[in-house]
């Protein structure tokens, strides 16, 4: 089963939000390479919720997919940070998914840790430049961060 990565900035989704509501929607993702990721997933396949662009950013728990991809309806609305003015209902390149809560770690594994860990020297987060808020996790980078709880 495929592993991945997650990113959400705890102020708009934390993983206590998402163990406080059991299951919600993930949306936004407004990069090509990470919305290919989203379609890539499965329902069932786990991923590692990452707290992002916070006084501690790092892995904060695990979730897991709950259903198939779907167009992200937040492309559509005006109201939304994430509205995209060039997405139809007929068009909408963006995609959506939703994701269900499965546990939160006692801390979080702070990204400093983690790019200590010479088992992970391959994962894409560790890399210097890398942005992306969905990225695959190797089955050995995922033993290996289990390990670090």
């Amino acid at each position: 089963m495929p592993h991945w990565l997650m990113k959400s900035e705890p102020d708009e989704l934390s993983i206590h939000d998402l163990q406080r509501l059991g299951k919600t929607r993930w949306d936004g993702v407004r990069n090509y390479q990470a919305r290919n990721f989203m379609r890539a997933m499965k329902a069932d396949d786990l991923f590692f919720f990452y707290h992002s662009s916070c006084p501690q950013p790092g892995i904060a728990g695990i979730a897991r997919i709950a259903g198939e991809v779907y167009p992200d309806p937040t492309a559509l609305d005006p109201q939304s940070h994430y509205h995209d003015p060039k997405a139809s209902a007929e068009k909408n390149p963006w995609s959506a998914l939703d994701v269900e809560f499965v546990e939160a770690f006692a801390e979080v594994l702070a990204l400093q840790h983690l790019k200590n860990n010479p088992l992970l020297a391959d994962l894409a987060l560790v890399q210097r430049g890398s942005r992306l808020s969905v990225m695959p996790v190797a089955d050995a980078e995922w033993k290996a961060i289990l390990a670090m709880r």
